[in-house]
């Protein structure tokens, strides 16, 4: 393949220690080892991530600071802006979107053969500032939906989430190439949009990485996992409601009260203080443990009882993913979207139904109880999901010869 300049376009590196931030470093590593010249393009260089830069991607940094950079983008480009309006109303709105001044200043200079970008209002940033670069037949620009966009937004409590429907309704269909990270994704996200599912390109994470067995073995300095302890039952992810980790204490709880457990959720978020005083007032705080970011969560899954994914809604999750490449039990809430997809339903591991403490914790007790059961099949699924698998699909949409769809798309939207 000739080598290219591809550019990948996202927020930040990881505040909370995101799943997309992450993907987005691995791809960078992949592009920029088969030859391609690679830009990291970030509103800011920060989050847990900021030091992890591959060799061989060099960071551009638009240097987005709040709330003038957004003022900035609404008051010299008003028309353009008018089209995010129902989400610059909203308190706080979304930062990322004073990203399109100085983005579309790079994709003027630059001009790289493609740009991915992902995580909502960054799709939104990506082509805004494609239009006002004036760079429409030079720049692909290729977008990555990576959660079920109707739930997100039904059970968001912030406003510009709940309006992001109807803005990617204005903007999406600008791109080259809309990817979704599951089946699932792609499906909510073709009949939110009222666009036909074909222009939907279905991609997964990477996020098997050659070094995760490496890592998994690494030691870890914890005292509830030397031998002879109780079994860890392990949740990860950001600590928000999304998350479902009340519904997991709650599970916890129960199982608890028939065998000795400990649980370990690694993450950081605003529901820590809450999910604390849940574990005091059910009365298992002494055996709830939660440390914050861990950069290695690897190493914990080779070694816990049981990783549990409770989440209400996903997109693909990749933490699910990375557990079973682990070859420990895992459960899962049958949420949208993802799981059944990766569990095949049921097939690889146990599915409950979402909000069902008492479901999990009978699941979770089950997985204990046959804790060598179908690792090889666990092992096995997880493959799939490998960067030298998965990395392709991504590099097949940004170096696709132009189509006539997103002319035809992009009109409509304009129109609109």
């Amino acid at each position: 393949m000739k080598p290219s300049h591809l550019a990948l376009f996202i927020r930040s590196l990881g505040a909370d220690g995101g799943g997309a931030e992450r993907n987005w470093l691995i791809l960078a590593e992949e592009f920029a080892r088969q030859g391609h010249r690679v830009d990291l393009v970030l509103g800011k260089r920060s989050g847990h991530f900021a030091d992890t830069i591959p060799t061989g991607v060099r960071v551009v940094e638009l240097g987005v600071t709040r709330p003038w950079s957004l003022v900035r983008a609404v008051v010299t480009d008003p028309v353009r802006a008018g089209r995010v309006a129902p989400a610059l109303f909203a308190m706080p709105p979304p930062w990322i979107l004073g990203a399109v001044p100085r983005l579309a200043g790079y994709l003027a200079r630059e001009r790289p053969d493609a740009l991915l970008s992902a995580l909502g209002y960054g799709n939104v940033a990506a082509l805004w500032a494609r239009e006002r670069a004036g760079t429409d037949k030079e720049v692909r620009v290729v977008i990555s939906e990576r959660n079920t966009l109707s739930v997100r937004a039904e059970q968001a409590s912030a406003r510009r989430w709940r309006v992001m429907p109807e803005i990617a309704r204005r903007w999406y269909p600008r791109a080259d190439a809309i990817l979704a990270v599951s089946r699932g994704v792609a499906d909510d996200l073709a009949a939110t949009l009222g666009m036909p599912p074909e222009r939907i390109v279905v991609t997964g994470n990477p996020v098997v990485t050659p070094d995760l067995a490496t890592r998994a073995e690494e030691p870890v300095d914890h005292p509830w996992l030397r031998a002879g302890e109780p079994p860890v039952v392990l949740g990860v992810g950001k600590l928000r409601p999304q998350k479902g980790f009340d519904v997991l204490i709650a599970a916890f709880a129960r199982a608890r009260a028939k065998r000795p457990l400990r649980l370990v959720i690694l993450g950081q978020g605003p529901e820590r203080a809450r999910l604390l005083q849940q574990a005091k007032r059910l009365g298992v705080a002494d055996d709830v443990a939660l440390p914050g970011f861990v950069g290695n969560p690897f190493a914990w899954m080779a070694r816990c009882g049981v990783f549990v994914l409770s989440s209400r809604f996903e997109g693909l999750p990749g933490v699910l993913i990375q557990a079973l490449a682990c070859g420990c039990p895992v459960v899962s809430t049958d949420c949208p979207s993802g799981p059944s997809e990766i569990l095949g339903p049921g097939a690889v591991a146990p599915l409950v139904p979402v909000e069902d403490a008492a479901a999990l914790a009978d699941a979770v007790s089950g997985a204990l109880d046959a804790p060598t059961s179908d690792r090889e099949k666990r092992v096995a699924r997880a493959s799939d999901y490998r960067v030298e698998r998965v990395a392709p699909r991504y590099l097949d949409a940004l170096l696709a010869p132009a189509t006539s769809s997103r002319n035809a798309t992009s009109r409509s939207a304009t129109a609109a």
